[in-house]
């Protein structure tokens, strides 16, 4: 086949492209050593369902649980019903839920890490109290830790709508970890991400909820193992790690500046959990791996290329990155179709996806050029382009 393609450009023009050759990935006999990584999972929605924005999410269970086994497979530990499963944009609690079960079950069978999102998003009606956040935060932790899944307590947009001052939020996550019982991952989501996280902390001003955010840790870091730092700014993650409590991890959630951040310098590195690692898992897993014999070129030479399609990836509106990951999934046949719950498929143009896929062929990580090649070409048919 050839692997060349007309892919639009800006002011409705084509330029031809030719796909080069999959990067040469090879899995890991085991996790990383050097690094704690893991890869925030998408699902893949079932085709014959009404996904519908609004509709309860109907899931290709087989498909979405084929490709945690394939992140298990590249040495990752696996971030599931996050906001990269569409939680908050498609996947509803009880299918989450469903989910979080169903990945517990897998992650015991293949001896694979996982973590698992806990939220407030069963509060769909009415006014929540600050009492009911918490009652839902709890009910959520019960299912996850029923599972042997570590927690993530997710920054909850019911929480974001009633809090009034930092206190408020203390108080939610106080009663929380006090009841929690073993280890948790933090998350604090930037508004950039989610709209409705803006203020998060009780104040627009990041240093201030930093501030909020660290006297919590200090309480409590004999039970928070890490958290997740999503606020896409490398100087102020490096500055929060630095203060951090003995002990707890910073796992790195920019998608912008992941490969300096892993990598790491004189005042430390962070760990990860990321979005972008489920579109570039055998690349960054050829880096760790790198990393884990202490040769940094080799790791630069694996991870950098991946840094601009995390870029594209990850570029505003932010929150779309998902339909991003799953047309990659779909390019490298991890799944039969692009589609996705809430119809996210079409929260995309045709010149970002096209651009997606350059990115993505320079990077190495379009493991099936034969296949990539035969569905973009379908895809931009489909959309009334020759290819």
């Amino acid at each position: 086949m050839t692997h060349a393609l007309h892919l639009p450009v800006s002011g409705g023009r084509t330029a031809l492209h030719t796909l080069g050759a999959p990067g040469a990935f090879t899995p890991p006999p085991a996790a990383p050593r050097s690094r704690v990584a893991y890869a925030a999972a998408h699902v893949v929605a079932d085709p014959y369902g009404d996904n519908t924005p609004g509709a309860p999410a109907v899931l290709d269970w087989d498909r979405t649980l084929a490709f945690r086994r394939e992140l298990w497979r590249w040495g990752f530990g696996v971030a599931e019903a996050m906001d990269t499963a569409q939680r908050g944009g498609g996947l509803d609690w009880p299918t989450a839920a469903e989910l979080i079960r169903r990945s517990g079950a897998e992650a015991r069978a293949a001896g694979g890490r996982l973590v698992a999102g806990v939220s407030t998003d069963q509060l769909t009606a009415g006014t929540p109290t600050l009492d009911d956040v918490t009652a839902a935060y709890l009910e959520q932790f019960s299912v996850v830790e029923e599972t042997g899944a570590t927690p993530v307590i997710m920054a909850s947009r019911a929480l974001a709508a009633v809090a009034r001052t930092p206190e408020d939020y203390l108080g939610v996550y106080e009663k929380v970890l006090g009841q929690t019982s073993g280890p948790v991952v933090l998350h604090w989501l930037g508004e950039m991400f989610d709209p409705q996280l803006r203020g998060y902390w009780g104040s627009d001003d990041l240093d201030a909820a930093s501030e909020t955010v660290l006297g919590l840790l200090g309480t409590y870091a004999s039970r928070v193992e890490g958290i997740k730092l999503s606020l896409l700014d490398a100087d102020r993650e490096r500055a929060f790690r630095a203060r951090l409590p003995h002990g707890v991890r910073l796992y790195t959630g920019d998608d912008f500046h992941y490969c300096e951040l892993i990598q790491g310098d004189d005042g430390g590195y962070s760990d990860a959990l990321l979005g972008v690692f489920a579109a570039i898992a055998p690349a960054a897993s050829q880096a760790l791996q790198a990393l884990d014999g202490g040769d940094v070129d080799g790791y630069r030479a694996a991870m950098e290329p991946t840094v601009p399609l995390g870029r594209h990836l990850f570029t505003a509106p932010t929150h779309h990155y998902k339909t991003g990951v799953v047309f990659l999934s779909w390019l490298n046949g991890h799944q039969d179709h692009f589609s996705m719950v809430g119809g996210a498929q079409s929260a995309r143009s045709l010149t970002h996806l096209a651009e997606l896929f350059r990115l993505a062929d320079r990077a190495g990580v379009l493991s099936a050029p034969d296949l990539a090649t035969a569905r973009m070409r379908t895809f931009l048919q489909t959309n009334g382009v020759p290819a």
